[in-house]
Protein backbone atom coordinates (compact mmCIF):
# COMPACT_ATOMS: atom_id res chain seq x y z
CA UNK A 1 0.00 0.00 0.00
CA UNK A 2 1.44 3.48 -0.73
CA UNK A 3 -1.27 6.24 -0.41
CA UNK A 4 -3.73 5.89 2.33
CA UNK A 5 -6.89 8.05 2.95
CA UNK A 6 -7.18 9.47 6.60
CA UNK A 7 -9.21 10.93 9.30
CA UNK A 8 -9.76 14.57 7.63
CA UNK A 9 -11.92 13.10 4.74
CA UNK A 10 -14.67 11.78 7.40
CA UNK A 11 -17.68 13.81 6.70
CA UNK A 12 -15.93 15.69 4.18
CA UNK A 13 -15.41 13.88 0.53
CA UNK A 14 -14.38 16.94 -1.19
CA UNK A 15 -14.13 14.15 -4.49
CA UNK A 16 -11.19 15.84 -6.44
CA UNK A 17 -9.09 12.97 -5.73
CA UNK A 18 -11.92 10.44 -7.33
CA UNK A 19 -11.76 13.08 -10.56
CA UNK A 20 -8.07 12.75 -11.02
CA UNK A 21 -7.22 9.00 -10.67
CA UNK A 22 -6.32 7.54 -13.32
CA UNK A 23 -7.42 4.17 -12.16
CA UNK A 24 -10.17 4.61 -10.31
CA UNK A 25 -8.54 2.90 -7.07
CA UNK A 26 -10.68 5.71 -4.79
CA UNK A 27 -13.77 4.32 -4.09
CA UNK A 28 -16.62 6.19 -1.94
CA UNK A 29 -18.05 5.15 1.56
CA UNK A 30 -20.79 6.57 3.36
CA UNK A 31 -18.42 8.70 5.24
CA UNK A 32 -15.31 9.42 3.89
CA UNK A 33 -13.63 7.17 0.48
CA UNK A 34 -11.19 4.97 0.79
CA UNK A 35 -8.17 3.75 -1.76
CA UNK A 36 -7.72 0.45 -2.51
CA UNK A 37 -4.35 -1.18 -2.09
CA UNK A 38 -4.00 -3.70 -4.61
CA UNK A 39 -5.69 -1.04 -7.13
CA UNK A 40 -3.69 1.42 -6.76
CA UNK A 41 -0.58 2.46 -9.20
CA UNK A 42 0.94 4.94 -7.01
CA UNK A 43 0.90 7.95 -9.28
CA UNK A 44 0.27 10.49 -6.11
CA UNK A 45 -2.10 12.75 -8.27
CA UNK A 46 -4.93 12.35 -5.16
CA UNK A 47 -2.16 13.31 -2.97
CA UNK A 48 -1.30 16.53 -4.61
CA UNK A 49 -4.77 17.47 -5.43
CA UNK A 50 -6.73 16.46 -2.07
CA UNK A 51 -7.78 19.89 -0.51
CA UNK A 52 -8.02 18.76 3.03
CA UNK A 53 -4.70 17.33 3.34
CA UNK A 54 -6.17 13.55 4.05
CA UNK A 55 -4.01 11.48 1.88
CA UNK A 56 -0.83 10.76 2.78
CA UNK A 57 1.73 8.03 2.28
CA UNK A 58 2.53 5.41 4.00
CA UNK A 59 6.20 6.19 4.63
CA UNK A 60 5.18 9.44 6.03
CA UNK A 61 1.89 8.91 8.10
CA UNK A 62 2.07 9.81 11.51
CA UNK A 63 1.37 7.26 14.34
CA UNK A 64 -2.16 8.79 15.12
CA UNK A 65 -2.94 8.15 11.63
CA UNK A 66 -1.44 4.70 11.53
CA UNK A 67 -4.55 2.51 11.69
CA UNK A 68 -6.09 4.46 8.66
CA UNK A 69 -3.86 1.64 6.68
CA UNK A 70 -5.62 -1.20 7.82
CA UNK A 71 -9.46 0.78 7.69
CA UNK A 72 -8.28 1.18 3.84
CA UNK A 73 -7.46 -2.01 3.08
CA UNK A 74 -9.82 -4.04 5.33
CA UNK A 75 -12.89 -1.56 3.84
CA UNK A 76 -13.33 -3.95 1.08
CA UNK A 77 -13.18 -7.51 2.88
CA UNK A 78 -16.22 -9.19 2.71
CA UNK A 79 -17.10 -7.97 6.59
CA UNK A 80 -17.32 -4.44 5.79
CA UNK A 81 -18.09 -3.38 2.37
CA UNK A 82 -17.65 -6.35 0.61
CA UNK A 83 -16.69 -4.75 -2.47
CA UNK A 84 -13.29 -7.34 -2.89
CA UNK A 85 -11.28 -6.36 -6.07
CA UNK A 86 -14.18 -4.48 -8.19
CA UNK A 87 -11.08 -2.99 -11.05
CA UNK A 88 -12.15 0.11 -10.39
CA UNK A 89 -14.43 2.44 -9.43
CA UNK A 90 -18.08 3.33 -10.83
CA UNK A 91 -21.33 4.34 -10.00
CA UNK A 92 -22.42 0.32 -9.26
CA UNK A 93 -19.58 0.17 -6.45
CA UNK A 94 -20.59 3.09 -4.40
CA UNK A 95 -21.77 2.28 -1.31
CA UNK A 96 -23.00 3.89 2.00
CA UNK A 97 -20.78 1.64 4.37
CA UNK A 98 -17.59 2.48 6.29
CA UNK A 99 -14.91 0.75 8.33
CA UNK A 100 -16.43 -0.15 11.81
CA UNK A 101 -14.08 2.52 13.35
CA UNK A 102 -15.11 5.15 10.82
CA UNK A 103 -18.62 4.44 11.52
CA UNK A 104 -18.19 4.90 15.11
CA UNK A 105 -16.53 8.10 15.34
CA UNK A 106 -18.37 11.32 16.04
CA UNK A 107 -19.35 14.02 13.57
CA UNK A 108 -15.78 15.37 12.45
CA UNK A 109 -17.23 18.00 9.83
CA UNK A 110 -20.30 19.58 8.97
CA UNK A 111 -21.40 20.58 5.71
CA UNK A 112 -20.42 24.29 4.89
CA UNK A 113 -23.19 26.13 3.65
Amino acid sequence: MAYIITEPCVDVKDGDCTDVCPVDCIYEGGRMFYIHPDECVNCGICLSICPVDAITWDGEITADMQHYEAINREYFNENVSGLGSPGGWDSSNTTASDHPLVAALPILHTAQA
